[in-house]
């Protein structure tokens, strides 16, 4: 069944509205390389569009009502948004899912040391990466340092124009005969991941000069001693902006595009969103890269517990209530899927492989394998999204992840369906998956956000 381009379906108000979207994206994934940035600008959004928090609602005390917007934050690095619907809570929403963290490099607790009079951080990788791909790019620091009186500094060097950047070095060719014979995965070790981050001594006979002036700087500008990393969340990220890609400018080129690609149009579909019969619900989490694991995590309780205190306001809570609330509901795993790369033709089944510039891409299943670790949505949910779709005219395919025994993934689905609710993946093709820098088709971004909208509405 072979699905059409969507860039042949476009009139002048469509791509309008297009390049639109993708720009405000562009300048999302600018500002918002940490799962903490994404918070406080998904917060700001949406109290621009009247969202109040959960706080306030509750300390308000007055029952929902129909056009009511409220949001829930967790730790500051989850959170969660509700257009409160015409029909009760107990009959269900309409979700949007998607993990607002990405592959990374984080600093450790214990982090900064010298060795030949360069200074370093010591680091520890976060979620699937190919670690060669991080040697010898620019790198920027974004994070918060947290003092034991509370007080907490946020950092973000790299990214200004005038900034330093770091790196993590290499090998010369020249000298990597032996390197050249290892396996891409010990190519390089995860404890070679250490972060250059200076070579300036200071002018005294003392051990460290380096370490110590590299310190001195960190005092000055963000008034911290070095015991203050103990209480740190600092992470390594490819310096600069999302760019567009392409002679023809119909991609765009980025760190964290997994999943934020499908985080941002879930939020820009729910925010454009007024009037609905069923609640709906935009969930962005933290730690999917790790398993969703953590109190920030899928897996935790922050949207079972918000859940609760909205049916509490709505008119009063039962645990039997909640859970035919999350029975009766249907989601939208907002995640993205491998886009079919011909340079690398032999891990992709051509027939079930999602490709840029095709529209949003629906996965029955994922897994691995023998769809190990899935969610394999119902065929009656398919069909139901199938005429959402075409009532909508909004471009969509099927695909898996690559072929049957090469390898696999997973997502957020299979957590919410334990609830027994219908529950499919949904999202952007994208090529250099778990790469520095991730491509997608501004085609498919802007698919995938109408699809989000039809099915707020329709679902």
């Amino acid at each position: 069944m072979e699905r059409k381009n969507a860039w042949k379906d476009y009139k002048e108000k469509d791509l309008k509205d297009l390049e639109k979207l993708c720009k405000d994206y562009r300048g999302f994934l600018s500002l918002c390389k940490t799962e903490r940035e994404c918070t406080k600008e998904i917060v700001k959004l949406a109290k621009g569009k009247g969202y109040i928090s959960i706080e306030d609602a509750i300390a308000a005390g007055k029952p929902l009502k129909t056009g009511d917007k409220i949001y829930a934050v967790c730790m500051d690095k989850s959170v969660v948004l509700f257009n409160i619907g015409k029909k009760p809570l107990e009959e269900g929403l309409n979700i949007l899912g998607a993990h607002i963290d990405s592959p990374r490099i984080d600093i450790k607790q214990n982090p900064l040391y010298e060795e030949s009079e360069l200074a370093y951080f010591d680091t520890h990788y976060y979620g699937g990466i190919k670690k060669y791909q991080w040697v010898t790019i620019p790198l920027a620091i974004h994070g918060v340092i947290v003092k034991k009186n509370g007080e907490k500094e946020e950092v973000c060097i790299g990214e200004k124009e005038d900034d330093p950047v770091f790196c993590i070095t290499d090998l010369l060719v020249h000298l990597a005969g032996e390197q050249m014979e290892k396996k891409a995965a010990k190519v390089i070790e995860g404890e070679k991941l250490d972060l250059l981050i200076g070579s300036m001594p200071v002018n005294d006979n003392e051990k460290d000069t380096v370490k110590r002036n590299v310190m001195a700087i960190l005092k000055d500008t963000y008034k911290i001693e070095e015991e203050d990393f103990m209480s740190a969340e600092l992470e390594i990220v490819p310096a600069g902006g999302a760019r567009e890609l392409g002679i023809d400018k119909s991609m765009i080129i980025s760190y964290g595009q997994d999943d934020r690609v499908c985080a941002y149009t879930s939020l820009a579909a729910m925010l454009e969103m007024e009037d609905v019969d069923k609640t709906s619900c935009c969930l962005l989490v933290d730690k999917e890269e790790i398993g969703s694991v953590g109190a920030t995590g899928m897996q935790s309780r922050f949207f079972e517990n918000t859940l609760s205190e909205l049916i509490e306001l709505e008119n009063g809570y039962s645990g039997l209530k909640l859970r035919r609330c999350l029975k009766n509901s249907r989601m939208l795993s907002s995640d993205v899927n491998a886009a079919y790369d011909p340079l690398f033709a032999d891990a992709f089944e051509k027939k079930n492989s999602s490709y840029c510039g095709k529209g949003v891409v629906f996965s029955k299943f994922t897994g691995s394998r023998g769809k190990s670790g899935s969610n394999d949505a119902n065929a009656e949910y398919l069909a139901v999204l199938r005429k959402i779709m075409d009532d909508n005219k909004v471009n969509y395919q099927m695909a898996e992840l690559g072929k049957v025994d090469v390898g696999g993934g997973g997502t957020i689905a299979y957590i919410l369906s334990l609830y027994g609710m219908e529950v499919i993946d949904c999202g952007v093709a994208v090529l250099n998956m778990h790469a520095p820098w991730e491509i997608t088709s501004k085609a498919d971004i802007y698919e995938t956000k109408k699809c989000y909208m039809a099915f707020l509405k329709d679902a």
